[in-house]
């Protein structure tokens, strides 16, 4: 099921183009787009080209996520979290990723890294208000819909 498509540019001849792991999956992978392996020591962050730009259409943005596998038996996620690609930027992909483990980890050339979700998105006005509709939640913060 494609319903649009989004434009790209090899900025490096070893770059790897996203792919969806099965039919249904909702994220497409991304690669390193690196000539050796590199190693990520434990508590350390480390920029990880993928090599492509992305020409997301207005109106979307593109979101970068960790990939479970990589996550759980590697601790290696974005170091950020999530991070949100507008559609006006046309630099190369680079994800920060951080190693959460107690071990180096080391990355391979071409490894699966993250993955990217496509999303549209609302532009907001924000209105400044003196009060503002209540709610049966309220003021209820942190684990309040999680109470017995």
């Amino acid at each position: 099921m494609i319903s649009t498509t989004i434009r790209f540019k090899k900025l490096n001849g070893k770059a790897i183009i996203p792919t969806y792991g099965t039919e249904y999956s909702a994220g497409a992978d991304m690669y390193a787009c690196i000539d050796t392996p590199v190693v990520i020591e434990p508590g350390k962050t480390v920029l990880i080209p993928t090599g492509l730009a992305l020409e997301i259409p207005e109106g979307y943005a593109g979101l970068i996520y960790a990939r479970s596998g990589l996550a759980t038996k590697k601790g290696i996620a974005p170091a950020n979290k999530v991070s949100v690609i507008d559609s006006d930027y046309r630099g190369e992909i680079r994800i920060p990723l951080h190693n959460h483990s107690e071990v180096p980890v080391t990355l391979d050339v071409a490894e699966r890294i993250a993955q990217i979700i496509f999303t549209p998105y609302l532009k907001v006005a924000f209105e400044e208000a003196a009060e503002l509709s209540d709610t049966e939640r309220g003021l209820g913060g942190f684990g309040s819909t999680g109470a017995f």
